[in-house]
């Protein structure tokens, strides 16, 4: 209805002189994941049961009026009792009411002014801004100051919106092309995650949370990414990847293929592969880099380079040997001989070597050691066919290979498979995610033609699938600050900086929380069974509590393998399907604006930098006059062949 109303509010009113501005007060502790087919009702059934054994609906709630326990256990959803308009959907909680949460809320707006509307604000920003754009007082711009106290007094608010009034208005697109592409993808960083690692970070800090900015805070343009695959509402990290790193939607656990491959077959891979920008930037003179916390042959860093239609098949012995008879290559060898990369880091080593091959920091564990039944030694393969090139495995060499000249190739691969959490890593032996963002900076810059690098948070999703919080939260903490990092070694003026998610996760927090409270902690009332819940909770996944659920305390609340509680039990917590943020600076940095596909994404980038199929892209940004550039849209029909191979 709201929509509608929207709708007829454009069609009675002229936008030239309507500023109007749509918004949420707050949100609610509402998820919907399951990994729903495409096409199923929104108010249906996950596709597999839970680990219960029973069906559960798309839609949950991290608490509320929906907990309901029957001959020991919850009730098995089923249809169509759950399409009934009265069907109340099931809550990990139970409270008479469900609760609000905290997560930021979208601000969109058209008409007079309606770029004032940008960027991560306070709510009160809202106010100040329609004021701002009818010419209504007050607007005068003052030094914001923050102490606590202050806060209760209505200038303070007025002066802070004022001052970022004057900042808004103080912003210019950058019409040059692009010399640097940076991509940080934050996989699962939902806009919930966004706002409670700012808080997090926040109260890491000292402070009392919510208002300490986040280094993506302070980028000035917004907008929303629509994440569903081809084939599923809520996608995977592989169909994703192939959208905002490649331009072209896919399906489900398909990596750099489009929608006519199917997931498995691998008779359906050839004709139907599509490029990414980072193989296009290569192929226009750029150096070119990866960088994750998970394995580098995981869903989300091959979509830079790969072409395979099962995302699990990290070395030739994951994979089915009608496949291997078939012609088709698994993920390691492909990082090696589809793209000429100059700057590969993060997890991965047993993908690489012969099976038996002793891990060279964990030589005494079997399990670690190489897998590949080829007998290939993939690294010294990459090695010998690179000059300048140079592979590490620990933090000690990472270092002294980026700050020698004569690198301009650096392989770091830092664990056998994914790399440790930030908070229980080896510091001496695993290098950050920062460390790492600023060693590819140091390299890639060697190259006088720009670079385009990949950087990824992999492990925040991690933590969320295990259901524990703080695991992903202090991942998203590092991912801020390598974004933080970047930011002061690169000139805005000529690197273009995206920072996305993939896609979100069943994730909420609410239950009226104090502000200053830990994010990790517990709402200040209890729930209708008399016992203590977190703020934090999740619509499904491991920390389902059975017929019975458990008090939880503060202490225990905060211990790092803590897992919070969900509505559903799953052996993993799903992804969610809502949109994710974008956020862009520097050149062609406006493009990235309102609410888009996800492939948009790659698009984007790549007329940014004039990159294929926009090659012809320079003319049209040195003669634009102002903000406004040839539609995209316009360009494609004569374009888009160019994207497959």
């Amino acid at each position: 209805m709201l929509d509608r109303a929207v709708a007829r509010a454009g069609e009675l009113t002229e936008p030239s002189d309507t500023l109007t501005v749509v918004t949420a007060d707050h949100s609610h502790v509402f998820t919907f994941g399951g990994n729903t087919l495409r096409g199923a009702s929104i108010f249906g059934l996950a596709p597999k049961k839970a680990k219960d054994k029973r069906a559960y609906t798309s839609i949950l709630y991290g608490n509320g009026p929906g907990y309901s326990i029957r001959d020991g256990g919850r009730p098995a959803a089923s249809l169509p009792a759950v399409e009934d308009k009265d069907y109340r959907q099931q809550a990990a909680v139970p409270l008479d009411l469900e609760t609000h949460s905290g997560e930021d809320v979208v601000v969109l707006a058209q008409g007079p002014m309606a770029h004032l509307f940008h960027g991560v604000q306070e709510q009160h920003y809202v106010a100040h801004a329609i004021a701002y754009a009818a010419c209504l007082k007050p607007y005068d711009a003052r030094p914001r100051c923050g102490a606590p106290l202050e806060e209760e007094d209505p200038s303070f608010w007025n002066r802070q919106a004022a001052a970022a009034l004057d900042a808004t208005l103080k912003i210019e697109p950058r019409m040059t092309e692009a010399k640097n592409l940076i991509i940080f993808l934050g996989d699962g960083f939902g806009v919930p995650s966004i706002t409670a690692t700012r808080i997090l970070k926040g109260q890491l800090k000292g402070n009392l949370g919510p208002e300490t900015p986040l280094a993506l805070d302070s980028f000035p343009y917004v907008a929303l990414s629509k994440t569903y695959t081809v084939d599923r509402a809520v996608p995977d990290s592989a169909g994703t990847a192939t959208a905002y790193l490649c331009g072209v939607k896919g399906n489900y656990k398909t990596v750099g293929l489009s929608a006519a491959a199917r997931y498995g077959q691998c008779n359906t891979t050839e004709g139907n592969e599509v490029i990414s920008v980072l193989e296009r930037a290569r192929n226009a003179g750029k150096a070119v880099g990866i960088v994750t916390t998970s394995r580098v042959q995981h869903a989300s860093p091959s979509g830079t380079y790969a072409h395979v239609v099962d995302r699990n098949w990290y070395a030739d012995s994951s994979m089915p040997a009608e496949a291997i008879e078939q012609g088709c290559k698994d993920i390691a060898w492909q990082l090696v001989h589809n793209v000429d990369i100059n700057v590969i880091m993060g997890g991965g080593r047993i993908y690489m070597t012969p099976a038996g091959t002793p891990d060279p920091e964990y030589p005494e564990y079997s399990s670690e050691n190489g897998i590949r039944n080829d007998g290939q030694n993939l690294i010294e393969k990459w090695l010998s066919e690179r000059q300048g090139a140079r592979y590490v495995w620990n933090k000690t060499e990472m270092l002294a290979a980026a700050a020698d000249p004569s690198v301009t190739y650096l392989m770091g691969l830092f664990e056998p498979m994914d790399m440790k959490y930030e908070m229980v890593h080896n510091d001496t032996l695993d290098p950050s995610l920062t460390e790492m963002t600023e060693a590819a900076i140091t390299i890639l810059s060697r190259n006088p033609n720009g670079f385009y690098l990949f950087v990824e948070g992999g492990r925040i999703d991690h933590g969320h699938h295990e259901g524990m919080a703080q695991r992903a939260l202090t991942e998203a903490v590092e991912f801020d600050t390598a974004i933080e990092r970047a930011g002061e070694l690169l000139d805005e003026a000529d690197t273009l900086t995206v920072v996305t998610a993939d896609h979100s996760h069943v994730f909420s927090f609410g239950g009226y929380i104090l502000r200053g409270t830990s994010i990790l902690g517990l709402a200040p009332l209890q729930a209708t069974d008399n016992k203590s819940y977190t703020s934090i909770l999740y619509g499904n996944g491991p920390g389902y509590p059975g017929a019975t659920r458990p008090d939880v305390t503060s202490s225990i609340a905060g211990e790092f393998n803590y897992t919070q509680q969900a509505a559903v039990p799953l052996k993993s917590e799903t992804h969610g399907g809502e949109d994710v943020a974008i956020l862009a600076k520097g050149p062609m940095a406006y493009l990235f604006h309102g609410v888009q596909e996800q492939n948009y994404i790659a698009h984007a980038m790549a007329y940014a930098a004039c990159l294929e199929p926009y090659e012809n892209c320079r003319q049209r940004i040195s003669a634009a006059p102002s903000t406004h550039l040839t539609p995209l849209a316009l360009l494609l029909p004569a374009l888009l062949l160019s994207l497959f191979h």
